[in-house]
């Protein structure tokens, strides 16, 4: 079956994910859809010094909100503000050095981050890819501890703080690679069999897609959702894919491409308008499984994951 999905999903991509799908779909799209003033509203982005996280921040910034950049590096983080703050001459930028693989971290941020600040939309965008299953300081597995743990405790952390503002809004940057992927929930952090990075992260991926339909049910005064950028020229592509990169290279997204649905999803009005919970592509909520592709879980494999990501959050919890 894994075959069948990677195959019909391939072909999929071919036609949906790369720049001329973006070209196609963007003939529909609204332009009013992001004529919008976001002054006075706070915007928090993971993984925000390049990519799609960065291209997010850039539009975010042109239109007046407060960003606040959350960032492994130093250095990089502080290019990508100034860089940022120079095209929209908007000084509300702020940088936040938070390594994502690391659960305690992101609980002690969080934690102090709503003392003292304000956030109205919050855009999980760190991503990782490591080819080789590699640890933590803190024992997990760092795929698993980057993209789905850390995304589970930032957003469990924040909720309280999302539901005292008007509109809050929580994107999850997912990947249509989850499309390839059912939930193994017996084995979150590939501890059995052979290590398959690009598996490893569609896994998580769709370990994304499940947790923002459960926040989506679970608080009803939040509007939750999760999006495939499509294939797009970054950084973090050419690093974790190169073969992948070097072949397709022509036919990748710009950022600003992969960032369009996030940016609309975050800042549209018409974006609220669609139910909570659901899967975007180019600014469509589109299917989470395949034709025929066997990829569905039961609601008791959900909740086993749920119940692991409580577990594991709470043992990191200061």
């Amino acid at each position: 079956m894994s075959f069948y999905r990677n195959a019909v999903w391939f072909v999929k991509g071919l036609q949906e994910y790369t720049k001329s799908g973006y070209e196609a779909a963007a003939k529909h799209f609204a332009p009013a859809d992001l004529d919008v003033n976001l002054t006075g509203r706070s915007f928090m982005i993971t993984g925000a010094n390049s990519g799609i996280g960065k291209a997010t921040a850039q539009e975010i910034a042109n239109r007046g909100g407060t960003v606040h950049l959350v960032c492994r590096n130093k250095g990089r983080a502080e290019a990508a503000r100034d860089e940022i703050v120079q095209q929209s001459e908007n000084q509300n930028v702020h940088i936040h050095i938070v390594d994502m693989s690391s659960a305690r971290q992101v609980w002690e941020f969080a934690q102090n981050f709503v003392q003292s600040n304000t956030v109205h939309v919050l855009i999980n965008n760190a991503g990782c890819m490591v080819n080789q299953r590699e640890l933590t300081e803190e024992g997990l597995e760092k795929n698993f501890a980057t993209n789905t743990l850390g995304t589970y405790i930032l957003t469990t952390a924040l909720i309280p703080a999302l539901k005292k503002v008007e509109d809050p809004r929580v994107i999850t940057v997912s990947s249509g690679g989850m499309l390839t992927q059912k939930l193994n929930v017996d084995d979150l952090q590939f501890e059995k069999g052979t290590f398959d990075g690009t598996m490893a992260y569609a896994q998580n991926k769709r370990q994304q897609v499940i947790l923002t339909e459960r926040w989506a049910s679970q608080h009803k005064d939040i509007h939750f959702s999760s999006m495939h950028p499509g294939w797009a020229d970054t950084p973090a592509v050419k690093t974790s894919m190169p073969s992948f990169h070097a072949k397709m290279q022509s036919r990748l997204r710009t950022e600003a491409m992969g960032a369009d649905t996030t940016v609309w999803l975050a800042v549209s009005p018409a974006a609220t308008k669609q139910p909570s919970g659901l899967f975007f592509q180019d600014r469509k909520a589109v299917p989470t499984h395949l034709p025929l592709a066997s990829s569905r879980s039961t609601p008791q494999e959900e909740e086993k994951l749920l119940a692991a990501l409580e577990e594991l959050a709470l043992k990191f919890k200061p």
